[in-house]
């Protein structure tokens, strides 16, 4: 997507838009700035004029040029600098991914627009709630992205129906990214539609890029392809940069597709360069994936993680979540392809849970402050030449010594057989006690399993001999005195000492069968583990002891045996009792997650409390710790902490089903 920038002065300027890419033009105008050095409104039309015709081509010299319109726009009061330079300072620091400092200057452009009814800033200022429909976007606002194209829509409809056709393709954009198919296909046609009837042949290209874009994604290729075709001529007389970009990414797609991997890499590439030149982050981050995976599957392993390392660092210096997930399912591809399964996991690893950590983070950006969402971390990292000196160095020293490797080869051969022998020797005996440690850990389990078992078989017996024995005469003699009342004359001290007898007996029969539900929960056996665990939940948080919040994903598809689901129930009783006995905590967040196609269950204890040092459960002499980690250990789980005094807890539970 393209920004829609101020563009009445522009218009009246130059006749058009296709002057804003030639660098001549650019160049004189920087020259009549120069030719103008008094502070006042006239110098600052002449830098409004440069910054917005530079601003979609290349930002990177733009800010001094619009901090100076602040500055003389502020000293001379003039209300129409101070609208241009605000909105032209969002868009600078939305393209370079500081999402805060855009919000920042588009909350002073909306303030610089107040009182102001002329049609010119009611245009400009729909042109600014456009950006912020892009730029919500990117930071996966969808609901503040509609809004704010909704807002630009409503008066570009009839302020400046030739430049409508952008917002429509904004729209669209946000559909398909909800997977809202039909809401976006609708979008698209109004958007090629209004730009075929009000715009400009490279409008009609851009609309009709856009829509290949999703089209692709949508894995309609043939309808993509035959699209491109048609608009390719408009867009390399154009030569704009970002419309190129999204050419040849489409291309290099299209022929991914294929199976024609020269072509497609080479589009790749030349799409990477676009994003660099137009000094766009979001685009830059958007094109690595596809191409380092079409290295790959061409068979160019040492090229695509050269990009890959690329997108993963550049991902995490922009606090770009999305892209980092994209960098982290393809490295775990790239070491499966090599055969190394472990280092494939862990990358697998980090992309579930920073999966979770995205969820998570969603649920709570909806309440927090825009600002707060993203922070950027920092420039890039260069990489380092210290590897490739150090390879040469290397090589040298193997050149100097090859003599005297042919002197010891032979001894070096005696020597690698004896080593190898003796590795063998080795590596059996390891095997041998490997099938030993693994008997004695299966004995273990079995011994576990089978006290684990016992104490479920005794918990529920005793919850049936409570409920149905000792709750059957508690409310038998309940039953009694209540009908015993109507028959005794009583005194009035004798009555009320009567009544508070009959409502003692009634708290003890509740308090009895809510130690019979906690022994053996009826609603885990009848409804399953997430009804169980949303129950107990909705226990704790109503008792008023601690704020707690039940979240669960992807339980609907969770399948296990009753000793599972029991255990797992326990382990989730354990840690909520610890966060609230030892945690001092004031709130407590549990979520239970569940991914069917790899069968792996994951629940997660998390709590405000004063947290303590993890060292400490080594020589815990609690019986609490102990039976949560006997019990994971029987599911053959893992068990992750995090925490430290006074920063909370995190209990992260793990279990293949």
């Amino acid at each position: 997507m393209r920004k829609l920038i101020l563009i009445l002065i522009i218009l009246q300027a130059t006749g058009g838009v296709g002057a804003l890419a030639q660098t001549k033009y650019l160049d004189s105008l920087r020259a009549e700035i120069d030719k103008h050095p008094s502070r006042d409104t006239a110098r600052v039309r002449l830098i409004q004029q440069y910054t917005q015709n530079a601003i979609n081509e290349n930002t990177t010299l733009l800010l001094p040029y619009i901090n100076e319109m602040i500055a003389i726009s502020k000293e001379k009061h003039y209300q129409r600098g101070l609208q241009i330079a605000y909105s032209t300072q969002e868009i600078y620091y939305a393209d370079r991914g500081d999402f805060p400092m855009a919000f920042l200057y588009a909350d002073s452009a909306f303030m610089a627009f107040q009182g102001d009814t002329s049609s010119a800033a009611i245009i400009e200022k729909a042109f600014l709630h456009h950006n912020l429909g892009m730029e919500c976007f990117k930071i996966g606002d969808y609901d503040q992205s509609i809004h704010h194209y909704t807002e630009a829509a409503t008066v570009l409809e009839v302020y400046k129906p030739q430049v409508v056709s952008v917002v429509y393709d904004g729209m669209a954009e946000v559909y398909n990214k909800l997977s809202q198919t039909e809401k976006s296909v609708e979008y698209d046609k109004k958007a090629i539609a209004s730009a075929e009837k009000n715009g400009s042949p490279a409008a009609v290209a851009g609309r009709y890029l856009n829509y290949i874009t999703r089209l692709l994604g949508r894995n309609q290729f043939t309808e993509a392809e035959m699209l491109l075709n048609k608009v390719e001529p408009v867009v390399r007389k154009n030569n704009k940069p970002i419309q190129l970009f999204l050419f040849c990414e489409s291309k290099g797609s299209i022929y991914q597709e294929k199976k024609q991997f020269k072509e497609a890499i080479a589009n790749f590439k030349q799409a990477n360069e676009y994003a660099l030149a137009i000094d766009d982050k979001y685009q830059q981050l958007a094109i690595l994936g596809p191409l380092a995976q079409c290295l790959m599957e061409a068979g160019q392993p040492a090229e695509a993680r050269l990009y890959l390392d690329t997108l993963l660092s550049k991902s995490i210096a922009y606090q770009m979540k999305t892209y980092r997930l994209d960098a982290y399912k393809l490295l775990a591809m790239w070491y499966q392809n090599r055969s190394d399964w472990k280092t494939a996991n862990e990358y697998l690893n980090k992309k579930l849970l920073l999966s979770d950590t995205i969820m998570s983070d969603e649920m709570k950006e909806q309440t927090a402050m825009m600002e707060t969402r993203f922070k950027v971390a920092g420039k890039d990292r260069e990489i380092n030449s210290l590897q490739k000196e150090r390879e040469i160095a290397q090589l040298q020293l193997r050149q100097k010594n090859i003599l005297n490797y042919f002197l010891i080869a032979g001894a070096a051969a005696l020597l690698a057989i004896s080593l190898l022998t003796y590795r063998n020797y080795r590596n059996r005996q390891k095997l041998q006690q490997a099938k030993i440690d693994e008997l004695e850990t299966e004995k273990q389990l079995t011994a576990t399993e089978a006290v684990l078992k016992g104490e479920e078989q005794e918990r529920s017996r005793l919850a049936k001999d409570l409920h149905d024995g000792l709750g059957g005469m508690l409310s038998g003699i309940k039953h009694a005195l209540s009908s015993m009342k109507g028959n005794v004359i009583m005194t009035p001290e004798n009555a009320q000492a009567f009544e508070r007898s009959i409502d003692m007996l009634d708290s003890s029969i509740h308090e009895m069968r809510r130690v019979a539900h906690n022994m053996m929960p009826e609603i885990l056996v009848k409804y399953g583990l997430d009804t169980a665990l949303k129950d107990y939940c909705m226990e704790i948080d109503n008792s008023g002891v601690v704020k707690l919040s039940y979240q669960s994903i992807g339980m609907h598809d969770f399948a296990a045996d009753h000793t599972t689901a029991v255990t797992i129930y326990r382990i989730a009783q354990e840690l909520i009792s610890n966060a609230v006995k030892h945690g001092n905590a004031q709130n407590l967040l549990v979520q239970s997650h569940y991914a069917s196609p790899e069968k792996l269950f994951a629940l997660t204890v998390e709590d405000d409390g004063r947290g303590f040092d993890v060292q400490s459960l080594k020589n815990a002499r609690g019986m609490g710790w102990h039976n949560i980690q006997n019990r994971v250990d029987f599911l053959r789980g893992r068990i992750d902490i995090s925490t430290g005094p006074g920063k909370g807890t995190s209990v992260l539970v793990e279990i293949n089903v």
